[in-house]
């Protein structure tokens, strides 16, 4: 399956910036289930410097400093990625129980690659809460993905979509409270449950293909990033959950990058010099080809 995405962010200031400094990641990484064709990024104005390179998640990242006074900075993505099917898992690997998982995470010699997903990070805090409430979704002896895939439907079920809840400030422990948040937050509360039973679990940002109501027109730009989650098991590797839908990740999943948590892979991040308040519009369209 093959997609274009196209991510418009746009900033207006109150006044002219005087030089501006940022980092995003807005081109999709490669991986046995999908891999980049092409890619663009478009910045207004022209940056002086402009750098690609590789963060230590091993995700892309480009790096530009503009010093040409605006009020205005537009950042444009456009990419197109193939996406290839998933393997599934045997009914041996399936069986492998959360204990088991966590003594193997919790000994002395723990796999590399999930050791930085284990604890605590910026976005998600570990408290007593995410604790009790991670717990009825891992009886003993029950494989490490089906109880995943219970605390999947959990939050699905549990826990209400509201994009005017929560902005990218909120704590995960406020969500636990309110009972409702966007996909970001649903991701890092799987997270914090996941690492609070001693799995290692990670955040992933990305996009998902959209479909239109029945009857209704598929308004371009009208799309927007997606966020969920990947729990670590014994020789499958990393395993990907959307709480926000309730399913596996497969063929309408883009995966962009992979971090501890919105913090390490936010799309776009920096630091400006003047220009005062500001205000963003964000685009998105993902679209098949």
């Amino acid at each position: 399956m093959r997609y274009r995405v196209n991510h418009i962010t746009r900033y207006s200031y109150a006044a002219e910036f005087a030089s501006c400094h940022n980092q995003v990641h807005l081109i999709p990484r490669e991986s046995e289930h999908q891999h980049c064709l092409n890619s663009e990024i478009r910045v207004d104005p022209e940056p002086e410097v402009f750098d690609r390179h590789d963060d230590s998640f091993g995700n892309p990242v480009e790096s530009f400093s503009i010093h040409t006074p605006s009020d205005k900075l537009t950042i444009e993505s456009t990419f197109e990625v193939e996406l290839f099917d998933r393997k599934g898992a045997t009914p041996l690997l399936m069986a492998q129980s959360w204990e088991q998982v966590q003594t193997l995470l919790a000994g002395d010699a723990p796999p590399l690659e999930a050791v930085a997903f284990l604890f605590e990070s910026a976005y998600v805090s570990l408290t007593p809460a995410m604790l009790e409430f991670a717990r009825p979704s891992f009886p003993p002896g029950r494989g490490v993905q089906d109880c995943a895939r219970d605390l999947v439907t959990r939050i699905f079920k549990e826990f209400k979509f509201d994009p005017n809840a929560t902005d990218v400030g909120t704590s995960v422990s406020e969500v636990l409270k309110k009972r409702r948040g966007v996909c970001q937050d649903f991701a890092h509360l799987m997270i914090g449950c996941l690492r609070s039973m001693g799995l290692s679990a990670r955040y992933v940002s990305g996009y998902l293909l959209t479909n239109p109501a029945p009857g209704k027109p598929r308004l371009v730009g009208a799309d927007a990033s997606h966020a969920w989650c990947s729990v670590w098991c014994p020789d499958l590797g990393w395993v990907d959950y959307d709480p926000t839908n309730n399913l596996s990740p497969c063929d309408r999943h883009i995966t962009v990058a992979f971090g501890r948590d919105y913090g390490d892979v936010s799309p776009v991040r920096g630091v400006v010099l003047g220009g005062g308040k500001h205000r963003v519009r964000v685009s998105v369209d993902v679209s098949r080809l």
